[in-house]
C-alpha cells in the first residue's frame, strides 16, 4: 500500500487534512504528522503570527524546511498545510517522497467548517478569499496527487474511502493519474 513511504494529505484548508490523518495513521497503524504543527514549533508562535510578523514568504521557507525535514523520515501519515504545493520543490519532494492523496472538499462544506476560523490567508471575505485560493491551487494539487478523494466532510466515511483507495492502488507513489472516489 504505502511500500514504507509517507502518506501525504493535501487539500484546501478546511479539507480534513488533520482529522483524516489522524484517523488514517491509527487505522494504518503509522505515526502521525501534522506540518502546521511542525511549523509552529520551528518559528516559535503560531501561525497567524508568522504571517503577521514575518510575512507569507517567511512561512513558506519554514514550511518547506519542515517538509524536507519530514520528508526524511519513513513510513508515516502526513497533514500538510493547505499551501504546500505552491512552491515547484515541495510539489516535487512530496511526490518523490510518498504517495499523495488530494481531499478534494466541495468549498461549501469547507466554509461551514471555517466560519469562526481566524486563518491568515481567509481574512476579509472568506468565501471570496476560499474561491480565489482554490482558483490558484486546484491545479497544483491535481497535478501533485497520485490519487484524490472527494471529502464531503463525514470523517469515518471518508477514512475507510482513503484505506480503500490506498489498497486498491499497491503503488500509489508509482501512480502517473488521479483517480476520484467519494466518501460514501
Amino acid at each position: 500500500m504505502h511500500n514504507g513511504q509517507n502518506i501525504y494529505l493535501i487539500g484546501m484548508p478546511g479539507s480534513g487534512k488533520t482529522s483524516l490523518g489522524r484517523c488514517l495513521a491509527a487505522h494504518l497503524r503509522l505515526p502521525f504528522a501534522d506540518l502546521d504543527q511542525d511549523i509552529q514549533a520551528r518559528a516559535g508562535m503560531s501561525i497567524p503570527d508568522i504571517f503577521a510578523k514575518r510575512g507569507e514568504s517567511a512561512f513558506r521557507d519554514i514550511e518547506s524546511a519542515a517538509l524536507a525535514a519530514v520528508a526524511g523520515r519513513r513510513g508515516m501519515v502526513v497533514a500538510t498545510g493547505g499551501g504546500v504545493v505552491l512552491r515547484p520543490e515541495n510539489r516535487a519532494l512530496l511526490r518523490d517522497t510518498g504517495a499523495v492523496l488530494w481531499l478534494d472538499r466541495p468549498l461549501s462544506g469547507i466554509l461551514r467548517t471555517l466560519r469562526q476560523d481566524t486563518r491568515p490567508l481567509l481574512a476579509g471575505d472568506p468565501a471570496e478569499r476560499l474561491h480565489a485560493l482554490y482558483e490558484q491551487r486546484a491545479a497544483l494539487y491535481e497535478q501533485t496527487a497520485h490519487l484524490r478523494l472527494v471529502n464531503t466532510g463525514r470523517l469515518p466515511a471518508a477514512a475507510r474511502r482513503a484505506v480503500a483507495l490506498l489498497q486498491a492502488t499497491p503503488n500509489p507513489s508509482q501512480a502517473t493519474h488521479t483517480e476520484s472516489e467519494h466518501d460514501t
